[in-house]
């Protein structure tokens, strides 16, 4: 049975709370109305802590963490290898090989773990090196698989024991002959003669393979038991054997086991593509995650790779997604922000509506869908809306999200301006975490033209756990900026109560910039040193609405 599909649904890089709760309910409505294909929501950054809060208060799981969208190995087509072992023959080897029409083999263990590799070549350069007559001895080959490699039976003799010592010859000469070129443990060719079969065991040789199909004399088989002499009947002429017999000497003999190139499942096709070019098997074994070999993969492979399918919520940038974004197949976009840079092979289901949240759109899919909305879903995602909404607050809110989040906060029982002041709180706990984790917890980049910017963002209900966050972050941004080599970096201090932001400014003309676009007086911008600064942005709350577009607007100027 095929596995079924799977698309995966994914907000953005630094992912925000409506990022990662329209990605749980956007899949949950496509579960409960489809059939065919499973959603599984997932995210490309860390959650914040106010997002933590809403998961942990209504109960629901974090989706889990994507970094890495592009195509994998298990993405392919893998070539699963049949069941082989080392002690198989190379018959049996190259017999299974053709079957199954591969030219690479992997060998296992019990557990499935990759013990070597054996190709075609292998075998055919073994079987080529007619000369060594001490072949069989020295791979310490089974009788048994010797009777079998030239279908015959082992008539006297143990049969699960081994070949060590001594050469492979063919006894065609007279008896007295014989003595001077059998020596003990040599593994002997006969013909019919009963006084040639007693002279080998006076030899004491180890095994006698008798062709043709002829049956040796009871006394012959009564002196080979006191001996511990094997004896093999086979139905093939003595050219046939000498020719098949050294393809039953077992396979672990010449099987690779040193520096192997294999691949993981997990591992992506692009960091693959090198290796395999360097090394030009002709096959590579695939390991999964419980460390088993499944099978193996060649560069045919490449030509039917597999990729990913996912419905991006939140975004619709480049920049913003999940890293890869280009090697997967979108096939759906949700979305409230203005059109980005993201291209598509073909037509996809697009929805962008000018509100101030994505999970207001999520909400009137639930409607539309006549899907019901449960309580845990409800709270969800009302606290996204309160989120992107700064509770209605921010320029970007709408009347359509403050009806969606009233009538959300109903359903889930909340008593809604109570609600925002614990979910804001949560958020904005600043204790102990690094420059690095309150710069990026809510951060997107932007592209214009040649220029490239980024905004990051944290909101607070404490005027002084924000004044007193102005020079760390300042000087953070300044090292973030020059680090990732980006023209301007912005960090917004926003407080919430008085819907006003102290936004720092870096970069080269950064700070007059933001100055021109909002005409901001002198007595409103402060220079921390160089080209850091900042400037008071009061009315100013909304990243999206309200600065990035201003931005946008200055730098096209």
């Amino acid at each position: 049975m095929r596995n079924q599909e799977k698309i995966f649904v994914i907000g953005h890089k630094n992912p925000d709370t409506d990022s990662i709760c329209s990605a749980i309910a956007y899949a949950d409505i496509k579960n409960r109305t489809s059939q065919k294909v499973k959603y599984i929501p997932k995210r490309a950054g860390q959650i914040n802590e106010e997002t933590e809060y809403v998961l942990n208060r209504f109960g629901m799981q974090p989706p889990g963490y994507l970094s890495n969208i592009g195509t994998q190995i298990k993405d392919m087509d893998i070539r699963m290898s049949p069941e082989a072992d080392k002690s198989m023959s190379l018959k049996n080897a190259w017999d299974l090989m053709m079957e199954k029409s591969i030219v690479s083999l992997p060998i296992r263990d019990r557990e499935g773990q990759l013990e070597g590799l054996i190709t075609i070549g292998d075998i055919a350069k073994t079987y080529m090196d007619t000369t060594d007559s001490y072949l069989l001895s020295r791979a310490k080959t089974q009788y048994r698989r010797i009777a079998e490699t030239i279908a015959g039976t082992v008539v006297e003799g143990n049969e699960h024991g081994y070949f060590t010592k001594g050469k492979v010859l063919v006894g065609t000469a007279n008896p007295e002959m014989l003595k001077a070129y059998i020596e003990p443990d040599d593994l002997i060719i006969m013909g019919d003669r009963e006084e040639d079969h007693l002279q080998a065991i006076a030899q004491n040789v180890s095994c006698i393979i008798v062709g043709m199909g002829i049956e040796v004399s009871e006394k012959v088989i009564k002196l080979a038991h006191e001996r511990e002499i094997v004896i093999i009947m086979s139905p093939y002429d003595t050219f046939t054997i000498a020719r098949l017999i050294n393809q039953s000497i077992p396979v672990r003999y010449i099987m690779k086991t040193d520096n192997l190139v294999t691949f993981n499942t997990e591992d992506f096709t692009d960091d693959i593509q090198n290796e395999m070019i360097k090394h030009r098997h002709r096959a590579f074994p695939v390991i999964n995650k419980k460390g088993k070999c499944i099978g193996t993969i060649s560069r045919r492979n490449f030509l039917d790779m597999h990729r990913k399918k996912v419905a991006l919520v939140d975004h619709n940038e480049k920049d913003q997604a999940v890293d890869n974004i280009d090697k997967a197949e979108i096939v759906e976009i949700i979305d409230h922000h203005k059109l980005g840079s993201l291209e598509t092979m073909v037509p996809i289901s697009f929805r962008n509506q000018p509100v101030g949240c994505t999970a207001t759109i999520v909400y009137q899919m639930y409607h539309e869908n006549n899907v019901e909305i449960d309580k845990a879903t409800a709270g969800m995602l009302c606290s996204a809306i309160i989120s992107d909404t700064l509770l209605f607050r921010s320029p970007t809110c709408t009347p359509i999200d403050k009806a969606a989040g009233l009538a959300l906060a109903q359903i889930a029982g909340l008593d809604i301006e109570k609600y925002a002041i614990d979910m804001f709180s949560a958020g904005s706990n600043l204790k102990g975490k690094s420059d690095g984790d309150i710069f990026y917890q809510d951060f997107k980049r932007f592209t214009v033209g040649n220029s490239v910017f980024g905004i990051g963002q944290i909101t607070s209900l404490n005027a002084v756990e924000l004044k007193d966050l102005r020079t760390r972050m300042s000087a953070y941004t300044e090292k973030e900026r020059e680090q990732h080599e980006i023209d301007m970096m912005f960090f917004m201090l926003t407080n919430i109560l008085t819907e006003s932001t102290d936004l720092i400014c870096t970069g080269q003309g950064a700070e007059q910039l933001i100055a021109n676009a909002f005409h901001v007086k002198d007595e409103d911008m402060e220079n921390v040193s160089g080209q850091t600064g900042i400037v008071k942005l009061p009315g100013v709350v909304s990243r999206k609405k309200q600065l990035a577009p201003q931005i946008m607007m200055a730098l096209q100027q």
